[in-house]
This record gives structure tokens, C-alpha cells and sequence, in this order.
């Protein structure tokens, strides 16, 4: 049954950039629904984060502080630290240097109305470059799927998403524990949506009203991070393999859970492949000897490095 009587959102901001802070919170002060609450994060950043708040003056924002720095190996931590903060009824976690459109959260709203049940729900994302012009889109997808495709297309690298075009019931994520932590939040908005949506499923929309901007390959591949984020995908394999030992018996979602079941081993061996890459490709000379060293520790062969090695010359002439 559709749900007419309107919603409190939580819009969460875990703020340590300061270049595109006030666009962002502009974009999410001029959304046409009014009713939430925008909670920063200040983490204990060197940049004026505060001085950038204190610009404006709206009721609705909450401005909190960490006594010390989360930094990016731990962000889940800043992620949950924001949902116990939050009083809405949903709740989403913005990037700082990120944009909303104005119909973001009515675009949400409709998709609450339609399917108030679930515990997830998602949009289209825009890419952007630092200039704020929209280079790319993300995939369109389905009005609403099982988890199991979610699963499915996600490892076949079909679709992209990032934490912010996620919106959950505040109430159901923190019955789950919250955002899944893994290392840097290296596939964390994929394991938290997955489990969020084990049971009802997810709702999406192909409205594009999330801005993701993208800095290229610097953000976020640096080699520095490389063998921070294979822990993450030993951590992402750890999950996936505990949540399909259990048959979900539904005969519609059979054919693709037991497909799952077969081919996990080969879908997270091409997770680190990809993984690898992306570092290799954020230097002109990729080091493969680090990656070499490690081989037996995450699970991987030379031919696996030496793959990665010659892709990321590709991704680095793409980018």
C-alpha cells in the first residue's frame, strides 16, 4: 500500500575537505523537501570546516566535532558515528565535496511512497568533474530488485554506486550494526545495502539527482592504500561466502543464487584484479613487487599481478 504521510530525512555529513563544502551544503539547503536535518561532522579537520558552517544560518543544521582525526582507514567509523546522530526517519551520508540536486529527496519520497516497506532505496548518479560539469552516468537500473541481483550485477561490474545515492531506514540500519566496516570503505556501501536488503529487496530510481564528483585516478588509488583495500576484499569475500551458505528457497532466485554459490572464488579473484589496477594505474611506473611480496597473504598469483599491471595501462590512458 502506498505511504502518504511524509518522512523526517537525516542528511549526514562526515566533513575533512573544505574546497566544496559550502556548494555542498547549498545543494542540500535548497531541496524542495524541507523537512531534515543536516548533521556535520567536523573530523577534527586542519581546514576551516567550522568557519565555512558558521556561514550559515538554518535551524536545521547540527554542527559536531571529533575530539580526533577518523581518517580514511577507519570512515565507516565516522559513517556510524553520523547515524547515531541522526533523528530522521532515513538517513544518508554525503560527501563533502558532493552535490544534491534540488529533488533529491522528493524523488526519495516517491520512491518511499511506492514501496514503504523496504529498508534501502537508491538513485542514479551523475559524475562530475572538479568544475561540477557531468561527465558520466551510472548504469540505469531496475524500479526494484532481490538482493541476489543486486549481488550478481554489482560482481559482474555492471553498475557503480557510491555511499551517498544510498538512502536507508534509519531504525533498520542500526538494527543491523550500521555501516559495515571494512578497511578505507572499500565495498562498504555494497555489503551495507546487501544486507539491508537481504529480506525485502531494494527500490531504485533513474533519476540522476546525486552529483558523485570525481577527481580522477588520485583519489582514493593511491599505492600507499593498495594492500589496505585487499584486506577489504578478503573482508568482502569473508561475507559474501557466509551469506550464501544459506539457501534462500525461493525458486525465482534460485538460478542466480546458485550461480553465485559457484562462481564466488572467481568473482572476488576479479575484485582484486580490479583492485589492483585502479592503484597500478595512479603511477606512470606501476610497483609490482609490492604487490609480489604479498601474492600468497590475499590470495593471488603472478599472473593475477602482471594482469593488473598491463590493464591499469589502459585505465591510465583512459582516465
Amino acid at each position: 500500500m502506498p505511504r502518504n504521510k511524509p518522512v523526517k530525512f537525516s542528511i549526514c555529513i562526515p566533513a575533512y575537505k573544505s574546497k566544496f563544502l559550502k556548494e555542498c551544503i547549498e545543494s542540500i539547503l535548497l531541496q524542495t523537501v524541507k523537512d531534515f536535518e543536516l548533521i556535520i561532522l567536523n573530523d577534527c579537520s586542519p581546514q576551516p570546516i567550522e568557519e565555512i558552517v558558521t556561514q550559515f544560518d538554518d535551524l536545521r543544521i547540527q554542527y559536531h566535532k571529533n575530539q580526533s582525526n577518523v581518517g580514511a582507514l577507519n570512515l565507516v567509523d565516522n559513517w556510524n558515528k553520523c547515524l547515531s546522530l541522526a533523528n530522521g526517519e532515513y538517513i544518508v551520508i554525503m560527501g563533502d565535496d558532493d552535490l544534491l540536486e534540488p529533488d533529491y529527496l522528493e524523488e526519495f519520497s516517491q520512491m518511499i511512497s511506492h514501496y514503504p516497506d523496504l529498508n534501502v532505496y537508491h538513485c542514479r548518479s551523475q559524475i562530475i568533474d572538479d568544475n561540477g560539469e557531468a561527465r558520466l552516468l551510472t548504469p540505469a537500473l531496475p524500479p526494484f530488485e532481490n538482493v541476489y541481483d543486486s549481488i550478481w550485477h554489482r560482481l559482474e561490474q555492471l553498475r557503480s554506486n557510491y555511499i551517498s545515492d544510498y538512502l536507508y531506514k534509519t531504525e533498520s540500519l542500526k538494527k543491523q550494526g550500521g555501516f559495515f566496516h571494512l578497511p578505507l570503505a572499500w565495498g562498504s556501501d555494497d555489503i551495507t545495502a546487501f544486507i539491508a536488503s537481504a529480506e525485502k529487496g531494494i527500490a531504485h530510481s533513474n533519476k540522476p539527482v546525486f552529483k558523485y564528483r570525481s577527481h580522477g585516478l588520485s583519489i582514493s588509488s593511491t599505492s600507499s592504500n593498495g594492500l589496505m583495500k585487499l584486506e577489504a576484499d578478503l573482508g568482502y569475500a569473508a561475507w559474501l561466502k557466509a551469506f550464501l551458505l544459506e539457501n534462500p528457497h525461493e525458486k525465482k532466485v534460485q538460478v542466480v543464487y546458485r550461480h553465485l554459490v559457484e562462481n564466488q572464488d572467481h568473482y572476488m579473484k576479479e575484485r582484486k584484479i580490479f583492485t589492483m589496477t585502479k592503484i597500478m594505474a595512479s603511477n606512470k611506473l606501476p610497483n609490482v613487487w609490492v604487490w609480489l611480496r604479498h601474492r600468497k597473504q590475499y590470495g593471488l598469483a603472478a599472473k593475477d599481478i602482471l594482469l593488473a599491471a598491463a590493464k591499469s595501462r589502459n585505465m591510465r590512458n583512459q582516465a
